[in-house]
């Protein structure tokens, strides 16, 4: 059976801690199988999906530049790590028969394609999923800021972000086991209340694009294809 979709067009966050041990580091390449499982669903019920992913599994730039590294190539390294991780997913993605393109900001040549907006609308148009990797390919820049770029530069209707918990919290729900989770909240009410689930930038740059967000577990099964169905998941941001 076809799956009901409500939203056509999505983008997908993916940090990277969701590729590593239990401890978010390294690769664990049991950790691709089921997201791509759930990915070759949504493919083949019609949705036109894209993906963002972090490196922080490998690299986190800002938190290597706290060594006394330069922050520049800090995040420049980070953004390598990106890319590991999308080209991973893509290999995972091809053994399930899902056709996926791998397109970085920085120029990996030979290897990922470089970020041409026309080619990859052309690409969710004919159904492929396309991996983005390298952030916005700039430093400073986390990737849920390249997140919410690119999901307003390829018009999706939502932006999914994946996380290890089951939405946005009062507080660290891992820290605090009173902390209690938000069903709906309003852009001015992650900013006010400096909530971390992703920053500021992203947050404002989806505000005034009007672009929706909804947090999520991404370790429960069908999590992505229920949020895309928009049944109950997770916590939604919006207006």
């Amino acid at each position: 059976m076809k799956r009901t979709v409500r939203y056509k067009r999505v983008l997908l966050k993916l940090s990277g801690e969701g590729f590593g041990d239990d401890g978010g580091r390294g690769l664990e390449m049991e950790r691709f199988i089921p997201l791509a499982k759930e990915i070759q669903k949504l493919s083949r019920s019609g949705v036109e999906l894209a993906i963002v992913v972090g490196g922080g599994n490998i690299l986190r730039g800002a938190k290597f530049s706290d060594t006394g590294k330069s922050r520049v190539q800090a995040d420049q390294a980070g953004m390598v790590a990106t890319a590991v991780n999308a080209l991973l997913l893509q290999d995972t993605l091809e053994r399930f028969n899902v056709n996926t393109h791998v397109v970085s900001a920085i120029e990996i040549k030979n290897i990922t394609e470089p970020f041409v907006l026309r080619n990859c609308l052309q690409y969710l148009k004919e159904k492929k999923v396309i991996v983005f990797a390298g952030g916005t390919g700039h430093p400073y820049f986390t990737t849920d800021t390249a997140a919410a770029l690119r999901a307003i530069e390829i018009g999706a209707e939502v932006m999914l972000k994946a996380t290890q918990v089951d939405g946005i919290y009062t507080d660290d729900p891992v820290k605090n086991p009173s902390a209690k989770l938000y069903k709906k909240l309003s852009y001015l009410d992650v900013l006010s209340k400096r909530l971390r689930v992703m920053d500021l930038t992203a947050i404002s740059l989806s505000m005034e694009n009007k672009l929706p967000i909804i947090v999520f577990n991404i370790n429960k099964y069908e999590n992505i294809g229920r949020a895309i169905s928009g049944k109950p998941v997770g916590t939604y941001v919006g207006e």
